[in-house]
């Protein structure tokens, strides 16, 4: 672990604050260089797919191919490990049983008065998912960002899946057909996020784009927001684990790791009481991340991101907490539930020694799409909220205009703004 700080240190939270902001402060793109290629597919559409595709993914499409083809589809998951199907299968069937339980229900009641009013819940029409193809593929990521849009009971549901040298992963696709996926096409990077907002002749426009994506894929979607929704600005994946000498230090080491293999940029932190068990579980780290298949990564992650704050208090445990405000929060300690409960702060919380991260990832049924960089502190995991349009409805009846008319009226005049009153107010000098 690069940082090992303790509370007791006289300038604890000044170091604290450094580490949280070394990852935060992550190198920008040339925004100038996303900004072309937004405009370049805007102008251009579907030559320019083909021309990025090309320069970046080292594929050669042609209008015709941009859109993955059924008998293609049938080929790629034909070679598909029937194991990893029921996986697939099982984990689609979690996750959509999670996510009927957050169903919102239009309803509407009458005053008083006899005024109707309503709030009625519409899905959106097409949804676009960007599935990251590169440093990995994941089959989660497809299921995590379309079960709540089903649910939601969004009808067109679309998927870019970049295909480095024409190689696209089968699990992906598989997951995709799960989903009752409508359209996938070949195509990744900023701009496919351009064709998703703007639409071509082979790519739909649509009212949302969700899904992980590299620097470049998130910056195009904070260019584009505003003419299409996003789900979040998410950077890379971050763990926090509060934990003690009555936990296996082996396990809370591939806990950190296990988000620390996502990216060089990602953050794990361990939270402890206990400087005799810190020093066991950074032991444990160095040992297990050799073995890694994917060690380079991270070993980078924990090099420059990897922190242990050893506290004196559950208090001060808390509070660090809720300060970083973590992705994904672990807390294995005995009395983890007096703990949860003042935290205020995180995206997923997993409580106890049978709780790893990776659970929650793959198949317990929460989302595993959940705001990072400290952004918990306002923002909530993806949900089927975030896929319907909340429309109020507001029908007042001759008696309701009168009886309640007149407070609009004197806050319109307050305000300064007269029309407001009087629109109010010819209708209720006319419903005598």
């Amino acid at each position: 672990m690069k940082y090992i700080l303790s509370t007791k240190d006289k300038n604890f939270q000044n170091n604290f604050k450094k580490v949280l902001n070394s990852k935060r402060r992550q190198s920008e793109i040339n925004r100038a260089v996303v900004l072309k290629i937004i405009k370049d597919v805007q102008k251009n559409g579907d030559q320019s797919l083909i021309k990025y595709s090309k320069k970046f993914d080292k594929i050669s499409l042609n209008k015709k191919n941009i859109q993955l083809s059924q008998k293609e589809i049938v080929s790629i998951t034909k070679k598909l490990d029937p194991k990893i199907k029921q996986a697939i299968n099982l984990a689609y069937a979690r996750v959509k049983s999670f996510h009927l339980r957050q169903v919102n229900k239009s309803f509407k009641f009458n005053d008083k008065y006899g005024n109707q009013l309503a709030y009625k819940y519409t899905p959106l029409d097409k949804v676009g998912i960007y599935v990251p193809g590169g440093k990995a593929s994941y089959p989660s990521t497809v299921i995590m960002n379309s079960v709540p849009a089903i649910v939601a009971g969004v009808k067109n549901i679309y998927a870019t899946v970049p295909a480095p040298n024409n190689t696209i992963n089968a699990g992906v696709i598989y997951a995709a057909k799960v989903c009752g996926i409508k359209k996938i096409f070949k195509v990744g990077g900023a701009q496919a996020i351009a064709a998703l907002t703007y639409g071509t002749k082979t790519i739909d426009k649509v009212d949302k784009i969700v899904g992980p994506g590299n620097i470049f894929v998130a910056t195009a979607k904070k260019e584009v927001f505003g003419q299409v929704g996003i789900d979040m600005i998410a950077g890379p994946s971050e763990i926090t684990v509060i934990a003690g000498p009555e936990n296996n230090p082996t396990w809370t080491a591939l806990d950190l790791l296990s988000q620390a293999e996502h990216d060089e940029l990602s953050q794990s932190i361990l939270i402890t009481k206990n400087s005799s068990f810190a020093n066991k579980v950074n032991n444990e780290v160095k040992k297990i991340i050799q073995i890694l298949p994917r060690a380079k990564i991270a070993k980078l992650s924990i090099k420059n991101y990897g922190t242990i704050v050893v506290c004196k208090s559950d208090k001060e445990i808390i509070d660090i907490t809720n300060q970083i405000a973590p992705e994904h929060l672990e807390i294995k300690v005995k009395n983890y539930n007096s703990i949860e409960k003042r935290i205020i702060n995180a995206g997923s919380i997993f409580l106890g020694d049978y709780s790893p991260e990776a659970i929650g990832d793959y198949i317990a049924g929460p989302n595993h799409v959940l705001p990072t960089s400290g952004t918990a502190r306002f923002a909530s995991g993806l949900s089927v909220a975030d896929f319907y349009k909340k429309t109020s409805v507001i029908k007042c009846s001759k008696l309701g205009i009168k009886k309640i008319g007149p407070a609009a009226i004197r806050l319109a005049n307050y305000e300064g703004l007269q029309a407001h009153a009087l629109s109010i107010k010819t209708r209720i000098i006319n419903n005598k």
